[in-house]
This record gives C-alpha cells, structure tokens and sequence, in this order.
C-alpha cells in the first residue's frame, strides 16, 4: 500500500519555539523512526533536535550541540536518539562503512542532518523536515512525509500544530 506525501509548515517566532516544536516531534516518535533535517547553517535544527531530546532522552537535553565536528551524538532514553551530522560524509560509501544503514531500522530514533549527502541509504519511510529563515529569529518548518509512518507522524503533528509551538514552563520541564 502506498502512502501518499503530504506537508505541513509551522512557523516558529523564537529559538523557544522552534525547541517546543521538537518537544512535540518527540513524544510521537518511536523506536525506528527516522527525522531527517535540512537547511542554512543557524537554521534552527539544533534548537529543534534539544526539543527531540527534551521528550526522549531528557537527561540528555542539556548536552545537545551541532554535531558538525563529530558524526553522531547519542542520547541514551527510551528510546536512545542517535544524531547524525553527515556534512563531512562524502556520501553513502561513507554512511554505510559507518554501519548508519543497520541503525535507521533500528531500536533508537534517528535524526540527520545533510540527508542530501547518504540519500541512496535513507530508508522510503522517513519524516523530513526543512527549516528555513523568515526573519531575525522566526522560522518556517516545513514537514514533508514520505511512507506510511512519517505521514502517520505528520498527521498526529498537523492535529497538535497550534499548541506544539508553546515553549514549555518550568513545571512541565521538571516533569519530564
């Protein structure tokens, strides 16, 4: 059966929101999914990918920074999240000497950033997310599923789209 791709754009006014964006991704991510992250440098997937690990890893939270001097970070939780930087990849030869091919299908979940550059490797059933300026601080990201699963998680996003860009308060960080 084949799944259709479909779209959704937020726009975020501050690093915050961007952050509370990616708190929402998280907690309807599972073991196996795949995010996959493109645009600008200063773009706003860092900020995105700490909301990530806000819900999944949150012990980890503190520790997110862009990958760009090492492949992969990794945060443990349930389930882990493994953070991919593939800038310096010459491409897929690259990603699959690094074993990243048996990990996309895996127990953890999976973002990347620069698919572009192991796109040969990138399984069919993946959420993408593009991350584009649109203003001193605002950012437009847009969300484009492909397979089955990214548009089950694109259409669990488009139904929390209004409240997932509220930066959470304190009590609901402690919480987690």
């Amino acid at each position: 059966m084949s799944c259709p791709v479909t779209s959704l754009m937020i726009e975020t006014g501050s690093p915050e929101q961007t952050e509370a964006v990616g708190t929402s991704l998280g907690r309807l991510l599972e073991a196996g999914d795949l995010v996959t992250l493109s645009g600008e440098l200063g773009g706003g997937k860092t900020c995105f990918v700490r909301g990530v690990v806000a819900s999944l890893a949150p012990a980890g939270k503190e520790l997110v920074a862009s990958p760009t001097f090492a492949i992969l970070n990794e945060y443990p939780g349930q389930p882990p999240v493994l953070h991919y930087d593939c800038y310096r990849l010459r491409g897929s030869d690259d990603a699959l000497e690094l074993g990243i091919e048996e990990q996309l299908c895996g127990d953890t979940v999976c973002l990347i950033e620069w698919p572009e550059r192991i796109a040969a490797v990138l399984p069919d059933d993946r959420l993408e997310v593009l991350f584009e300026y649109a203003g001193d601080t605002r950012r437009c990201i847009t969300f484009l599923s492909h397979g089955c699963r990214g548009a089950k998680l694109l259409a669990q996003l488009a139904a929390i789209a209004d409240s997932c860009k509220k930066p959470l308060s304190e009590e609901q960080r402690s919480a987690m």
